[in-house]
């Protein structure tokens, strides 16, 4: 399977200070799941320009400093009743990430869900043992991969 058929994204992983991650509840998807901010990267985008744009749309700041990126893409599928519902759904498998750590450097109220397209209605600081019981599970394996590959920043 070549990763044509997977949708180009990035996935960010923004921290606090008291190393929590910051994760959304997703507006579109009653299920109650938390992830974190994700993002398209656009035809004419390169991943570290798709990240800091995606990062405004979805959390409204970009008080934050880049610490890290993944030396991998995470490919994963979606199931096909939940890709009937994605404006893009017709033309791919799923998604492939690239990931990036970040340090927060702003404050609880410098983030703001209700941006002009929301994603999400609500938003918290989760510690990092507690990702992977509340994500959708298509996504727990991506989940656990880049939580592997950035765990020294939790050390």
């Amino acid at each position: 399977m070549s990763s044509v058929n997977y949708r180009k994204c990035v996935g960010m992983m923004i921290i606090n200070k008291e190393k929590n991650i910051l994760v959304g509840k997703r507006i579109d998807h009653p299920s109650g799941f938390w992830q974190m901010p994700q993002g398209g990267i656009d035809d004419d985008e390169v991943p570290e320009e798709a990240v800091w744009r995606e990062m405004m749309e979805e959390i409204g700041t970009n008080k934050a400093e880049l610490i890290r990126v993944s030396k991998q893409w995470i490919e994963y599928d979606i199931p096909k009743e939940t890709l009937k519902t994605l404006p893009w759904g017709h033309k791919y498998l799923g998604q492939t990430q690239k990931w990036f750590a970040f340090n927060f450097i702003g404050n609880n109220h410098d983030i703001n869900v209700g941006t002009k397209n929301p994603e999400f209605s609500k938003w918290k600081w989760s510690h990092h043992n507690l990702l992977i019981e509340n994500i959708v599970p298509f996504k727990k394996d991506v989940y656990s991969k880049i939580l592997k590959e950035f765990s020294d920043i939790f050390k």
